[in-house]
This record gives structure tokens, sequence and C-alpha cells, in this order.
């Protein structure tokens, strides 16, 4: 007994100091944020005790580099593309599971090798797509959502928990008369909330930190998205401001890691795969 309680003490000692190893980027971060461009400027970097420039440095972000309105952008953005991929992948995964038609191994599986393929590759094709049509100039909020409407992952994540419920649904769906789209609405999606919100926060992330597409497309500064905002900051001073830097990256990091928090328990239990589903 001695020795298996010896045993997990031993273990959540060495998980804790995983977890606060792990945790050091962002004290740090943290800790710079609430510092001024002379206590930042010299090695070796203070590490404590906290300064008292950390609403300073916050007002200077969003005054001086519309971070208000940056946030306003990357949060449309993001909902659109998480909204228009939920849905495009809940009817994908209700056309891969629950009709048949003629290709549909083939065209899944070449779905899935688009996971392969690194977004970089897609840049300058996608970037001169753009320019034809041109949503760069005109509508670049178009440019930002319309060409990742469509995920792979979504189409996978639902195709495998449509897999999971039981026939017996589809067969007394079909009984009553209800349409696809009925049965979808009525019953897959109520039984799919977790899925659905695991998708929906890995998609939101993944949009909340685009930056490198961005940076290509978008030329009005009022319309760009927070991580170019980010990058941007090490040009408020000269020489950088490193607590200005620090204090903005906490910022954009804000609203995913709370939205995390919040949606935790069903993200975790949108993977979760048990007899239930």
């Amino acid at each position: 007994m001695w020795t298996q309680k010896k045993t997990r003490w031993g273990t959540h000692f060495a998980l804790i100091v995983i977890c606060f190893v792990m945790c050091i980027p962002a004290l740090y971060a943290l800790q710079s944020a609430t510092l001024t461009l002379e206590q930042t400027a010299f090695p070796p970097p203070r590490l404590f005790p906290p300064g008292d420039n950390l609403l300073p440095n916050l007002r200077n972000l969003f005054e001086k580099l519309n971070f208000g309105g940056l946030i306003i952008n990357t949060t449309l953005v993001s909902l659109v593309i998480v909204i228009g991929k939920t849905v495009l992948a809940l009817l994908a995964g209700l056309a891969f599971v629950y009709f048949n038609f003629v290709g549909k191994t083939v065209l899944f599986f070449f779905i899935l090798l688009t996971l392969l393929m690194p977004t970089e590759i897609i840049l300058l094709p996608l970037f001169r797509m753009m320019s034809q049509i041109g949503w760069g100039q005109s509508s670049p909020r178009l440019a930002l959502t319309v060409p990742f409407l469509a995920t792979a992952v979504g189409a996978f994540l639902f195709r495998q928990h449509f897999s999971n419920i039981p026939r017996e649904l589809v067969e007394a769906a079909q009984i009553d008369g209800a349409t696809p789209l009925r049965f979808m609405t009525t019953v897959l999606v109520p039984m799919s909330w977790n899925v659905i919100v695991a998708h929906s926060l890995i998609q939101f992330i993944s949009s909340w930190n685009q930056y490198i597409w961005p940076l290509f497309i978008v030329s009005d500064p009022s319309q760009q998205l927070i991580q170019v905002g980010v990058r941007n900051a090490i040009n408020f001073s000269t020489p950088p401001d490193y607590a200005i830097l620090m204090a903005a990256g906490v910022v954009a990091s804000l609203p995913p890691l709370i939205l995390f928090v919040l949606l935790q328990k069903q993200f975790m239990s949108g993977f979760a795969i048990t007899r239930d589903k």
C-alpha cells in the first residue's frame, strides 16, 4: 500500500514538473508584458518580480496598433470558416455513411490524401486565383474565408462518428418518411454535439492562427488578422519593444485559450469512442 502511494505521489510530482516546464514560455511572455522598454532592452532578462507597465502596454496595442479592430476581423473570419467547415463536414459525413454512389471509397481516399499536402504548396496558385478574381483587393474577407470552407479533417471525423451510430435509427427514420436532411438535423446533429464542438474548436484555433495567407492576400492594414498584428508589434518602436511584442502575443492567445477552457469537457468527449455513440 505504501509503495503504491509513493509511486502515485512520484508520478504526480513528475507531471507537475513537466507541466511547469511547458508553461515557462507562456509565463515568461506574461512577465515580459509587464515590463518597460528599458527593462527588456538589456540582458539578462528580468524574470521576477513582475513590472507595473502591463496596462500602458495594452493601451498602446489597442490605441496605436488597432488590436481591437484586428481581433474583430479575426473573430469574424474564424466564425465564418468554422460554420462553413462544420456544415460541409456534416453533409460530407452524411453522404459517405448513408449514401451509396459509384466511387465513394476512391473519393474518400482522395479527400484524405489532401491531408498530406502542406498548406504552403497551394499558396502561390491560390494567390494567383484570388488575384484573377479580384478578391485580394476588393473583398479580402472572401479571400480569407471561401478557400478554406472545406476540410478533410471534418469529413473524416464526422464519417467515423456517424459510422458508430446504430443503423436502426436510419431504418426508423426511413419508416417515418424522414428525408436525409431532416434525419441529419433531428437525429444526427443532436447526437453529435460533442463532435461538432471538438471540430469547431480545432477549426477556430486554426483559423485564428492564420499568418502567411493573410500576409500574402491582405494589403489594407485595417483588414488584417491578429497574428499579422502580433508580428507588426515588433515595429512599434526602435529599438524593438519586446514588452509590447510579448503583450501582443498574450492578447492574441487569450480568445482561443478562453474558448478551450470553456469547452474542454465537450472537446474531450468529442474524441471519446464509446458504445453509447
